[in-house]
């Protein structure tokens, strides 16, 4: 990616890509460089937390 032509043209294809988008590769980033074992208990947690989030949102507040 070090290609100044190949970028140009890329973003002029596809424009400036939003601070989610730069944010999710960095993210995706730092977990391939995880441990296998660390990758699998990241995906655990997240999912874990996923679901308790979606059962708080089921119950009604009162």
């Amino acid at each position: 990616m070090k290609n100044p032509t190949f970028l140009a043209e890329l973003h002029k294809k596809l424009g400036a890509p939003s601070s989610e988008t730069v944010e999710s590769l960095r993210l995706l980033k730092a977990f391939l460089k995880l441990a296998p074992r660390q990758r699998y208990e990241l995906i655990e947690m997240a999912e874990r937390l996923a679901s308790e989030a979606a059962a708080d949102f089921d119950h009604p507040l009162s």
